[in-house]
């Protein structure tokens, strides 16, 4: 299916890059639609599961894999806008009751229940740093091990994962085949902490 083929049948608006950003955050760009087929595919995000978006933008992982999975999920964004046009879909989807939907920043967000956390590169290296530390901070109170997967990651994330959470990948999902091109940071890195 193309992006408004899943646009459409999830009764949701997520295509289009929306520039607002600073220097810390990225500009909203969702991730596609095909690597969010795959992730589900992976069984990696269960229905049991709550998935937490960092920088969901629009929302377009939280309600595909809502869809999907039928997990509940949770996305964050810094950009008041975005937020707006996400609980916009939020209203129209058949999703609601598992979707939430938070403006604020990343590192302040506090952590309720979720158990997987998805990042497409949202923000700087030093934000990311202080968000693995909260999460980090949360598997240590004990339970089933917390899972983070990182679309198209940076070296930086990559590196951040191995140095503060002492962490190697427990997978990855290679994606290039999706694309024109043999583009190495097409893969989903799944970590388990």
């Amino acid at each position: 299916m193309t992006e408004r083929e899943w646009d459409k049948r999830l009764h949701i608006r997520t295509i289009g890059r929306e520039d607002e950003s600073d220097v810390n955050y990225s500009p909203y760009e969702p991730t596609p639609y095909s690597v969010l087929e795959r992730l589900a595919d992976s069984g990696w995000i269960r229905r049991k599961d709550h998935l937490l978006d960092y920088g969901c933008g629009k929302g377009r992982a939280v309600f595909f894999m809502a869809a999907a999975v039928g997990c509940r999920a949770t996305g964050v964004d810094l950009s008041q806008k975005l937020i707006d046009i996400a609980s916009e879909n939020r209203r129209a989807s058949r999703l609601g009751d598992r979707v939430s939907l938070r403006c604020c920043l990343a590192e302040k967000y506090e952590i309720a229940g979720e158990n997987v956390f998805f990042f497409f590169n949202p923000f700087s290296e030093k934000v990311f740093e202080g968000v693995v530390r909260r999460i980090l901070a949360l598997e240590r109170r004990g339970g089933e091990p917390l899972r983070l997967i990182c679309y198209y990651p940076s070296e930086a994330y990559l590196q951040c994962m191995a140095d503060v959470a002492g962490v190697e990948p427990a997978g990855v999902i290679d994606c290039g085949d999706l694309f024109n091109g043999k583009n190495p940071r097409e893969k989903l890195v799944l970590f388990k902490l």
